[in-house]
């Protein structure tokens, strides 16, 4: 139960910490950012699929 009490109060002055670090704008602009960055991953791969379909559709004389 110690183990679990010393946790609990070591996640929460970290959590402290971290609120302070970046405060409400920064952690904000941190979760934007990261949003942001997997729009951006996800748009890439939808590219990379829809260059892929159109290859092998080529490569099989598939045409729509």
């Amino acid at each position: 139960m110690a183990a679990g009490v010393a946790i609990g109060v070591l996640a929460v002055r970290k959590l402290t910490e971290a609120k302070e670090t970046f405060g409400p704008q920064g952690l904000n602009r941190a979760v934007g950012s990261l949003a942001d960055s997997i729009a951006n991953f996800a748009d890439a791969v939808r590219d990379g699929m829809q260059e892929r379909e159109a290859d092998l559709r080529a490569a099989l004389g598939v045409d729509n």
